[in-house]
Order: C-alpha cells, then sequence, then structure tokens
C-alpha cells in the first residue's frame, strides 16, 4: 500500500503511533533493567550487607571473649573473676545475636556446613573452657593449661567463625560485582534501543516528510503557473490523499479558468451594446424623476401643514385630559369626605343606642328602689311608732324613685327619636357616598378617555410627522437619484471604453487551444471602481441633496452595478461555480 492512499492524518496518526510504541518499548526496556538493578541492590543492602555484618560481629565477640578468658585465668587475684566471668556473659550474649542473625540468613548449603564447623568447634571450646574458670575460682594455678590445652580449640573455633565471615565477604563483594555488571548491561541495552528508535524515527519523519511535501511542491508549481496566466500545463494527481485533493482542485480550477476567461471577449462586446442602451434609458428616467421630485415637494408641503394642524389638536387634547384628571382627583376627596362622614354618623348611631341602653338601666333601677321605698314603708307601718321616722324616710326615697322613673322615660323617649333621626342621616349620608362614588367613577372613565384621546392625539401627531419625514427623505432621495441617473450615463458611455479595454486585457492568459488573450479576474472588476468616482461628483449637481449625502452614497453601488457592468456579474458567477 502507497502512502499516497492514505490520508495525511491516517499518516501522522501511524508516525506519532509509532513514535509512541517505540516510547513504550523504551520505557518497559528501561522498567525491567531497573526491576533486575533494584534485586540486586536489595541483595547487597539487606541480605549480604547484613549477613557480612553479623558475621564480623561474631568473629569479634568471640575474639574478646577469648581474649578476656585468658585474662580472667592468669590474673593472680581471683576477687576479679567474677567481673571477668560477667563482661564474657554480655559478650556471649552479643555473640549469639549475630550467631542468630547468621542462622536466619545463610540459605546455601556451604553457609550451613560453616555453621555445623562452628557449633562444633563452639561445644569443643566451650566445655574446657568452663571447667577452667571453675577450677580457677577453686583457687587452682591452671595457667599452665591455657595455651597447652584452651588455646587450640580457641583457634580453632575463632577459624571457623573466620570462615565464615571470609564466606559472606566473598559473597557481598559477588553481589557488589554482579550489580555493577548489571547497570552496565542496562546502560547499554538502553542505548541500542535509543539508536535503535532514533533510526526508526527518523525513517518515519523522512517518509512522511517526502509523502506530504512532494504533492505540496506540484501544487504550489501548478498554482505559481495560473498565478503567471499558463494555462496550457496540465496538472495531474496521483492518490487519494488530501495533497492529491488539492491538485484535482487546482486542475479543476485551471479548466473553469480557462472556461471563464474564453468567455470575456464575447460578453465584452455585449456590455458595449447594453451600455449604449443603458444610457438612453438613464436620460428618459432623468426627467420623470425631475416631476416626481416636484411633486413630492408640494406633498411635503402639505404634509407639514397637517402635521400642524394635528400638533394642535394634540396640545389641546392634553389640556382637557388635564383638567379631566384635576377634576377627579377634587371628586376622590369629595368621595372621601362622605366616607368620612358616613362613618361618623355611623359612630354617633352607636352612642346613641348605648345611651339608651344606659336609660333602660337607670329606669329599672328607679323601679326596683321604688319596691325598695314600698317594702321599708310596709315595715315602718309594722314598727308603729319606732318606725314612723323611717316611714317618712321611705315616702321620700319612693317619691324620688318615682320621679327618676318618669326622667328615664322622658330621656328614653328622647334618646329613642334622636336614634331615628340618626339612623334617618345616616340612610341619607350612604345615598350620598354611594352617589359620590358613582361621581368619582364616571369622572375616572371621562379621564382615561381624555387620556385615550390624549395618546392618540400623541400619536397621530408623532405618524404625521414620520411621514413628513418619510417624504422629505423621499424628496431628497428622488433628488439624488437624478443625479444618480445622470452619473449612470455618463458611467454607461465609459462603460463602452472599458470594454474595449477588457479585450486589450485578455493577453495576459494563454490556453492550450487558441491563442488569443483572455482577461484576468482583476479586469473584470475594472468597471466597477468608475461607479464611485463618478458619484462623487453629485453633489455640486443639487447642493439641496448634502445632508443625506452618505445614505445615498451606500445605495449607490447596489443599484448601479446590475446596469453598469451585467456582464461581469455573469463572470462572477462563473468564478464562485468552481
Amino acid at each position: 500500500m502507497h502512502l499516497s492512499n492514505l490520508k495525511v492524518g491516517t499518516r501522522l496518526a501511524l508516525s506519532f503511533g509509532l513514535v509512541l510504541l517505540i516510547t513504550v518499548v523504551i520505557a518497559a526496556v528501561g522498567i525491567w533493567r531497573l526491576q533486575e538493578l533494584a534485586s540486586v541492590t536489595h541483595q547487597l543492602t539487606s541480605t549480604d550487607n547484613e549477613r557480612l555484618r553479623a558475621a564480623s560481629t561474631w568473629r569479634q565477640a568471640i575474639d574478646l571473649n577469648w581474649v578476656r578468658t585468658r585474662a580472667a585465668i592468669l590474673d593472680a587475684d581471683t576477687s576479679h573473676l567474677s567481673s571477668w566471668q560477667s563482661e564474657i556473659a554480655k559478650t556471649s550474649e552479643e555473640a549469639s545475636k549475630a550467631q542468630e542473625v547468621v542462622e536466619r540468613l545463610v540459605t546455601t548449603d556451604e553457609g550451613r556446613r560453616l555453621l555445623a564447623d562452628i557449633a562444633k568447634t563452639r561445644e569443643a571450646y566451650r566445655g574446657p573452657r568452663a571447667e577452667l574458670l571453675k577450677r580457677k575460682a577453686a583457687g587452682e594455678s591452671v595457667g599452665e593449661l591455657l595455651d597447652s590445652q584452651l588455646k587450640p580449640l580457641a583457634d580453632a573455633y575463632l577459624q571457623s567463625i573466620v570462615a565464615m565471615e571470609q564466606r559472606q565477604r566473598a559473597l557481598y563483594e559477588s553481589t557488589r560485582d554482579n550489580a555493577a555488571k548489571q547497570a552496565t548491561l542496562s546502560r547499554a541495552i538502553l542505548m541500542v534501543v535509543t539508536a535503535v528508535a532514533l533510526l526508526v524515527g527518523a525513517g518515519a519523519a523522512i517518509l512522511l516528510s517526502r509523502s506530504v511535501t512532494g504533492p505540496l511542491q506540484l501544487a504550489v508549481r501548478g498554482a505559481g503557473l495560473i498565478a503567471e496566466g499558463d494555462l496550457t500545463q496540465s496538472i495531474q494527481a496521483h492518490g487519494r490523499d488530501e495533497a492529491a485533493a488539492l491538485l484535482k482542485a487546482l486542475g479543476h480550477m485551471q479548466g473553469n479558468l480557462a472556461r471563464v476567461v474564453a468567455g470575456v471577449r464575447a460578453n465584452a462586446e455585449s456590455v458595449a451594446s447594453a451600455s449604449a442602451e443603458i444610457s438612453q434609458g438613464n436620460h428618459d428616467l432623468s426627467g420623470r424623476t425631475e416631476s416626481q421630485a416636484s411633486a413630492l415637494e408640494e406633498t411635503a408641503a402639505s404634509m407639514e401643514q397637517l402635521g400642524a394642524t394635528v400638533r394642535q389638536n394634540a396640545d389641546n387634547a392634553r389640556q382637557a385630559n388635564q383638567l379631566a384628571m384635576n377634576a377627579s382627583t377634587v371628586a376622590v376627596q369629595g368621595g372621601e369626605v362622605v366616607s368620612e362622614v358616613v362613618d361618623t354618623m355611623r359612630g354617633i348611631n352607636e352612642s346613641s343606642r348605648k345611651i339608651a341602653d344606659i336609660i333602660g338601666v337607670i329606669d329599672g333601677i328607679a323601679f326596683q328602689t321604688n319596691i325598695l321605698a314600698l317594702n321599708a314603708a310596709v315595715e315602718a307601718a309594722r314598727a308603729g311608732e319606732q318606725g314612723r321616722g323611717f316611714a317618712v324616710v321611705a315616702g321620700e326615697v319612693r317619691a324620688l324613685a318615682q320621679r327618676s322613673a318618669e326622667a328615664a322615660k322622658e330621656i328614653k323617649q328622647l334618646i329613642t327619636a334622636s336614634v331615628e333621626r340618626v339612623e334617618q342621616g345616616s340612610q341619607l349620608v350612604d345615598k350620598a357616598g354611594a352617589t359620590m362614588t358613582e361621581v368619582v367613577t364616571a369622572i375616572r372613565r371621562v379621564t382615561d378617555i381624555m387620556g385615550e384621546i390624549s395618546a392618540a392625539s400623541s400619536e397621530q401627531s408623532a405618524g404625521v410627522a414620520q411621514v413628513g419625514e418619510a417624504i422629505t427623505q423621499m424628496d431628497q432621495a428622488t433628488q439624488q437619484n437624478a443625479a444618480l441617473v445622470e452619473e449612470m450615463a455618463a458611467a454607461a458611455s465609459s462603460l463602452s471604453g472599458q470594454a474595449r479595454e477588457l479585450v486589450e486585457a485578455v493577453a495576459v492568459f494563454k490556453l492550450a487551444s487558441h491563442g488569443h488573450a483572455l482577461a484576468t479576474p482583476a479586469a473584470l472588476r475594472t468597471p466597477q471602481p468608475s461607479a464611485p468616482a463618478v458619484t462623487q461628483a453629485a453633489p455640486p449637481a443639487r447642493p439641496a441633496s448634502a445632508p443625506v449625502q452618505p445614505a445615498a452614497r451606500q445605495a449607490r453601488p447596489v443599484s448601479a452595478s446590475p446596469k453598469a457592468a451585467p456582464a461581469p456579474s455573469a463572470d462572477d458567477g462563473a468564478w464562485e461555480s468552481f
């Protein structure tokens, strides 16, 4: 499969995938070698180093114990023997701990054999040593037996431990050398893998670069020929990638460009004939535009008068609306006053009823007082001469109670009449309040209607003003259109000459079918700048249209381009087709 058949994105993905694969391989090799180095380093720093330190400690402790044992036996003062034995016991504990470490870490047969030899020599040494120390403690002289019996056993014991220490040192040095070899091997492997990765990556980069830049160079060369006007060279594309698609597009563009510029010559002749017709039509349009402008001026004057009348009506409506609002405010205040009067009359009615109730209570009290006075008179009559004075008082009280009852009845009648009048007044006030409410509602409706009339008058005034402005703008636009028609006539005259220049500009391009000149896209657009150049001369012709000249200038290219250059617009469509 050729690389040109693959998309550029696929090629980039394959290249980066290859680079990532190489990176993964390098990382995997590095991790593998780091694990090997970590294993060797762990063996060196933990197991071998610990065994070597324990063996050295063991040998030093046994050597120190032998020196202390010799000193204890040769010491003439037997009182020092206990201290020597205490020091020997401490050193023996250290030796036992070191021995346990060595026995735990030794895993080879050779190491176990050396441990067995140490155990034999140790048992052979400890028994005689304990016997000599015991005899020394008993006071015997055992100095001559130290060198003859105990020293050979101690030397054998120390030699077995030294052999173990040398064995552990040899293992430590072997592991250290192995770690150095593993580091060297890892360095070499990583260098080889990196070199291979660089070679593969460089090869892939070169292949990718050539597969992309080669077709692009062909595309640049073809585009340069088209820019120089040479359309005779064919552009061929091979493959199915983006560069091949670009070359195919350039080939299509070359063919379309040849067809477009071949039709420019025929279009130029039609432009010349059409420009003459446009010039005649523009002269007729100029006369009609001037008559339309005069009619619009008269219409604008009429709209100004109508606008003044509408504005006056709007002012009158606003004044009437203001008066209606004031009347509504006064009516609302009157309604509030009537509501207060209604509330006051209701309060008076309630107070009158309470007074009537109080008078009823007073009447009851007078009646009870009369009965009590009557009872008192009866009791005084029964008492005879002794109750005569009391009977006189009871008679006075009874008379007073009767007068109070009569006065209470009169007050009650007056209060009842007052309550009836107050109720009648309350009913009248309620009717007056309802009437004021209706008046307020009616005035509010009138106010709303006047507000709507005022708003409608304002909107009508604004609408009439807008219509007047629109007519004024139409008048100005019509005047500018008249100037524009004159400019278009001049542009049509110059368009004929530009069509001839367009035919002469065709010599830029070379075609394989025939050798006559064809126009460039720039030449197709050369007639368009003539319209703005002529439109700048319009303001001196009609000074009245100067206030809205920017708007007219923005509208001129849109209205002039389809008439002044119909053939170039068709060619522009051909440009867009490819």
